[in-house]
């Protein structure tokens, strides 16, 4: 290299070392980040804003040229045109009745409305007859309770001291039909498979099968009952309860009673 190349490349170095050292001074401050990005989520807001403040001047100025434009009677704020008629050359025009939407067929409530189902079995004097049973003997001082009830196939009522409905029962009689003789049976059966009961004669004209059914777990002896059938396909159960047979105060008598009742069941009708 010439001495004049070295004397003009000096001053150039000489610059270049000055630049670094201020250059090595530098530093970035440690939020930097932080500020960069909160200031451009600061700027995107505000274009959001601005946009958004934009499109409301724009459509409020849509609304208020169209209302000055357009008055009430105005056929662009009328409602849709019907649709023009397709004529078919050769056929005659559609109708207004051909056109417009059938009418739902009229429901004829005229007649009476469908009875509600029964649940009881309505006023029945002294309680002797009820559904299609006939009751003819029941021990002396009771009453018919007033009550009654339908289930269905099945229907029950009961008679008691007093005659109020409700007051405890002393004597209540279950009557069975139709589906219901059914799960009858099947008790019956269960209790002279578990050897519950005994099969007992009844005005030596049928069986019945006699047993003290359990009241659960509350310290009662338990209800007396028989059961029979009452012509075709009927099961009639007749219950003592617990309080009525220790009235009684016999066992002995008890299944007295109870078969004195079965036998003067007689079917109604």
């Amino acid at each position: 290299m010439s001495t004049s190349e070295s004397d003009l490349r000096a001053p150039e170095d000489g610059l270049r070392q000055i630049m670094a050292d201020q250059v090595a001074r530098l530093h970035a401050p440690p939020d930097l980040l932080d500020r960069v990005l909160r200031a451009a989520r600061r700027r995107r807001a505000n274009r959001i804003r601005l946009t958004a403040l934009a499109v409301a001047v724009a459509v409020a100025g849509t609304v208020t040229s169209l209302s000055l434009t357009l008055g009430p009677g105005d056929p662009a704020v009328r409602g849709p045109e019907p649709a023009a008629r397709i004529t078919v050359p050769g056929m005659p025009p559609p109708s207004a009745t051909a056109e417009a939407v059938p009418e739902p067929p009229a429901v004829d409530d005229s007649g009476p409305p469908p009875a509600p189902e029964r649940t009881d079995l309505g006023d029945l004097g002294d309680g002797r007859v009820f559904g299609s049973l006939r009751v003819g003997y029941l021990p002396a001082g009771l009453r018919w309770s007033t009550w009654s009830l339908v289930r269905g196939d099945s229907y029950t009522t009961s008679w008691n001291y007093d005659g109020d409905e409700n007051g405890a029962y002393c004597v209540q009689i279950h009557v069975y039909e139709g589906r219901t003789v059914q799960g009858v049976d099947e008790r019956v059966r269960e209790y002279r498979e578990r050897g519950t009961g005994k099969e007992v004669a009844v005005g030596g004209r049928t069986t019945a099968y006699l047993i003290t059914q359990s009241a659960g777990e509350d310290g009662t002896r338990g209800t007396p009952s028989i059961f029979l059938s009452v012509g075709e396909g009927r099961r009639v159960e007749v219950t003592f309860s617990s309080v009525y047979a220790a009235d009684l105060d016999d066992p002995e008598k008890v299944d007295r009673e109870l078969k004195k009742i079965a036998v003067a069941l007689t079917a109604e009708g």
